[in-house]
C-alpha cells in the first residue's frame, strides 16, 4: 500500500512543481514539513473537490481519501493570494466551494479545472488578473540578493508573503533535501557533509521534526506512506 506520485520542476517563477498522486490503498500517510502554499484538486466516488493548501512548519499524519486521485499545484515561495494571507494557510488551509469536474471557485471568479499539463497556463492567467501576487523583495532574497532594506523590514516582508521566516524556510527545505538524497541511498555522513549539518544528531532532529522518518527509514524505503515523493528520487 501506497500513494504513488508523478512530481515535476516548473519554469515558471510563480510555480515550484506540479505533481499528482494516486492512493493505492492507504488510509493513513505521514504529512512533511513544506514551505510553499498550492492549489489542489481530487477526485473520490466520482465527485471532485479542490482547496488551497498552507505551509507546513512541521510532520504530522493525516487520513487519505480512500480511492481518490489528487493533482497539485505547489506555487514558489513568495507568491501568495491577493485574497487570503499566507499566514493564515499555515498549518491549513480551505476546501474551495462549488467544485466540478470541469470548473473551480476561487476569489470570486470561475476557473477552468486544470491538468497536469495545464498548471502553468492557469497560473498565468492567475497572474494576469492579480489574484496571484508576489512581492519582489521577497523574490529578489530568495534568488541570493541583498535588497536595500534594513533586515528587519525584509524580516517582515518575508513572513507577510510566506507565513514563515526565513530561517524556517530554509530549515524546511534543508531536510526535505536530506529526505530525498538519503531515499537515493546516500549516507546520513555524506548528507550531513552536503547540506552542512552539525552532526548526524542534527539531521536526526531536523528529518523527525519535518519529515517523520529516520535517515534508515528513508533510506530503506520503510515506515509507510509519506506525502513525499521519494520513490522517484530513488529511480531519478
Amino acid at each position: 500500500m501506497k500513494l504513488r506520485f508523478e512530481t515535476r520542476r516548473s519554469d515558471s517563477p510563480w510555480v515550484d512543481t506540479v505533481w499528482t498522486c494516486t492512493n493505492e490503498q492507504v488510509t493513513v500517510m505521514t504529512s512533511v514539513a513544506g514551505a510553499c502554499w498550492g492549489l489542489v484538486f481530487w477526485e473520490q466516488d466520482g465527485r471532485t473537490y479542490a482547496g488551497i493548501t498552507g505551509p507546513e512548519t512541521r510532520t504530522g499524519t493525516g487520513p487519505v481519501p480512500e480511492g481518490a486521485t489528487f493533482m497539485g499545484i505547489d506555487f514558489a515561495v513568495g507568491t501568495s493570494l491577493r485574497a487570503v494571507p499566507t499566514s493564515a494557510l499555515v498549518n491549513g488551509g480551505i476546501e474551495l466551494p462549488d467544485t466540478t469536474r470541469r470548473t473551480f471557485r476561487l476569489d470570486g471568479g470561475r476557473w477552468e479545472t486544470p491538468g497536469p499539463d495545464d498548471a502553468e497556463s492557469l497560473v498565468q492567467r492567475l497572474v494576469r488578473t492579480g489574484i496571484v501576487v508576489r512581492d519582489p523583495l521577497v523574490a529578489e532574497s530568495l534568488r541570493g540578493h541583498r535588497p536595500a532594506v534594513s533586515g528587519r523590514t525584509l524580516e517582515r516582508r518575508f513572513r507577510a508573503a510566506t507565513g514563515l521566516t526565513r530561517g524556517g524556510v530554509r530549515q524546511i527545505e534543508r531536510a526535505r533535501r536530506a529526505a530525498e538524497l538519503l531515499a537515493t541511498g546516500e549516507s546520513a555522513a555524506d548528507v550531513v557533509t552536503k547540506l552542512d549539518f552539525f552532526d548526524q544528531s542534527h539531521l536526526a532532529r531536523a528529518l523527525r521534526s519535518y519529515v517523520g522518518r529516520t535517515a534508515r527509514q528513508l533510506r530503506e524505503g520503510t515506515g509507510g506512506a509519506i506525502g513525499l515523493d521519494l520513490a522517484q528520487r530513488r529511480t531519478s
